[in-house]
């Protein structure tokens, strides 16, 4: 089951869509407004998960379901062919059946994490908001899981995997933005592109910034991304 997954969530009340990185038993991901986190365990064909989910963005078009931001959902499931069908509950809303499905984004092209350095940035799960430099219109926000020089996140439309270096309160990396879920307008710089981006900047205990160029068809443009540590790993 490890790797990076984009995760739908259907019940009566509506549906919403994020993505998941299982590593070590463990799970981390999110989408625009919320972040995930929580565990999964394997037992012969059946897969059993428990994620939490917390708001990290005060998006006011990002409705939660069942109108409750902080839930905790309780899965099982099983894998059929290369996706994972689950169905669960959460007492947060009682009654009400969810039912998701876990389909994994291949890594292909994705360039290797790099060795440990002293005082590197710390793992974990951080929200990441994108600006756009040089007068372009357009932004974004979602999760990012940073983890021995592993890059893994993403949103409802994106994922992203890339690696990078960090020491002493700098770092540097790859990223490849590949689109999971068509953004039809929704995302319109990225949209409808597989985008290479290179970035560098700094780090403390709380967060990291970043200054990235990303090359979308045959346009090279810039942006700013911030990054708050939700969850350390």
């Amino acid at each position: 089951m490890q790797g990076l997954y984009k995760v739908e969530f259907q019940t009566v009340h509506g549906s919403g869509r994020g993505v998941l990185y299982a590593h070590a038993g463990k799970l981390f991901g999110g989408n625009s407004a919320f972040a995930f986190t929580g565990s999964y365990d394997e037992n012969g064909d059946e897969i059993s998960i428990e994620v939490a989910r917390q708001r990290h963005n005060d998006e006011p078009s990002d409705r939660p379901l069942c109108g409750c931001d902080s839930i905790t959902l309780a899965l099982t499931g099983r894998q059929r062919g290369d996706r994972i069908d689950l169905e669960g509950s959460a007492q947060q809303a009682p009654g009400v059946v969810f039912r998701s499905t876990m389909t994994p984004i291949s890594d292909e092209g994705s360039a290797p994490p790099t060795a440990d350095r002293p005082n590197g940035i710390t793992n974990g799960l951080y929200s990441i908001n994108i600006r756009m430099l040089d007068g372009v219109d357009g932004g974004n926000t979602g999760v990012m899981v940073l983890h021995d020089g592993l890059i893994r996140g993403g949103d409802a439309y994106f994922g992203y995997i890339g690696s990078y270096i960090s020491a002493n309160g700098r770092w540097k990396g790859e990223i490849i933005n590949l689109e999971h879920t068509p953004a039809k307008g929704e995302r319109p710089v990225f949209g409808g592109y597989e985008v290479g981006i290179g970035f560098s900047g700094s780090y403390d205990d709380a967060g990291a910034d970043g200054e990235a160029t990303a090359l979308v068809g045959k346009r090279s443009i810039r942006f700013k991304a911030m990054l708050k540590l939700l969850v350390p790993a």
